[in-house]
């Protein structure tokens, strides 16, 4: 009898004690199998069955360990972990976000915490901002375009060359044109907000494709696949991670890095300043950072790896050696919270608007 009630108390401590997993949060068990592991919790922009390879190899490099994965909404990421952390509690070990001008703020605002780890010293200095918020991909603004629209011609590689054939195309192509709609998209956005400090004649293009019939989206998958089955001719501007593996599934999709300038993106990673476990949450941090950890990212969440020390296909180091100076990454830092004031946001859509003949 006696050993029985306490099979019933240790049951009913375990069950007190365990933390309650969040609606839409996974968790993957620690692989040794104790009951009582540690858990990383993380917060993420990537969706979790795109995210299973880096969390089997981090568990694999970390048996001891369980992962509590939920996939957000760049916003939500950044509302939670503030959420979380005025109420006085615990938030993520761990927040990985698309949205660079929101995990800069969170850094910036004493929401994040600073991470010292073994490659911080050697991290690019562009992608790391005072060991808080570091760039952890590489990943280029493309032009993409449909092959078989394009049989027997040059399509454009410059956006000097996109505006000549806009003009010149203009009635042939009328609604088949795609790219982000800015006041919509985040990484829209932050594209166009780029090409205003890169293109002098970016209001001329806009106006070209305002003429052409350009249609808008809010997400990247939206204009891809139209573009890869023929309905649209061309993309503007278009995540190139996401154009690269639809292009890998569909051989009439072509990929363009624009030869006078690439603005380069990058999703940032950081440790939360109310993160239950900051040990853990750096531990994450420095496997996201390692050579093993960007190379699979690089080859199965075909996302470009940024670590320095790896090389090969899907890499900023490949990417650099092709093409050099032309690549222009946005640096982590509090410029980029540039684009949250909501007055210059307002100016800059209104005049976007007006130029594609949009009311």
């Amino acid at each position: 009898m006696v050993p029985t009630m306490l099979r019933l108390v240790a049951l009913l401590l375990l069950i007190v004690t365990t933390p309650t997993l969040a609606q839409g949060m996974k968790l993957f068990p620690a692989l040794d199998g104790a009951a009582d592991a540690r858990t990383v919790t993380v917060y993420s922009s990537l969706d979790e069955p795109l995210a299973r390879p880096m969390i089997a190899a981090f568990q694999a490099a970390n048996p001891d360990i369980a992962v509590a994965y939920e996939d957000l909404q760049t916003v939500d990421i950044y509302d939670r972990v503030v959420a979380e952390t005025d109420a006085g509690g615990v938030t993520a070990d761990f927040a990985f976000s698309s949205s660079m001008d929101l995990q800069v703020k969170l850094a910036n605002d004493g929401y994040a915490q600073e991470s010292n780890v073994p490659l911080s010293a050697s991290w690019p200095r562009w992608a790391n901002w005072r060991n808080t918020a570091y760039a952890l991909t590489y990943e280029p603004a493309v032009f993409i375009y449909h092959k078989p629209s394009f049989a027997g011609l040059k399509p454009p590689s410059t956006r000097a060359e996109l505006i000549q054939y806009l003009e010149t195309n203009a009635d042939a192509i009328h609604g088949r044109i795609g790219t982000y709609d800015i006041e919509r998209s985040g990484v829209g956005f932050m594209f166009f907000s780029r090409d205003q400090e890169q293109y002098a004649d970016l209001w001329t293009l806009v106006g070209a494709m305002g003429a052409a019939g350009v249609k808008l989206y809010s997400t990247t998958s939206a204009i891809v696949d139209r573009v890869a089955d023929g309905r649209f001719v061309f993309g503007y501007n278009i995540l190139g991670s996401y154009a690269a593996e639809a292009a890998a599934r569909n051989p009439d999709l072509g990929i363009i890095l624009p030869a006078d300038y690439t603005i380069v993106t990058s999703r940032i990673g950081l440790v939360p300043k109310a993160s239950a476990n900051p040990d853990l949450g750096r531990r994450y941090l420095a496997f996201f950072m390692s050579a093993e950890g960007q190379t699979i990212m690089a080859q199965q969440l075909q996302i470009a790896a940024l670590n320095p020390s790896v090389t090969g296909d899907n890499t900023a180091n490949a990417m650099q050696q092709a093409l050099g100076n032309q690549l222009r990454p946005v640096p982590v830092s509090p410029g980029l919270m540039v684009y949250l004031d909501q007055v210059k946001r307002a100016r800059l859509i209104r005049r976007w608007n007006d130029a594609l003949s949009i009311q």
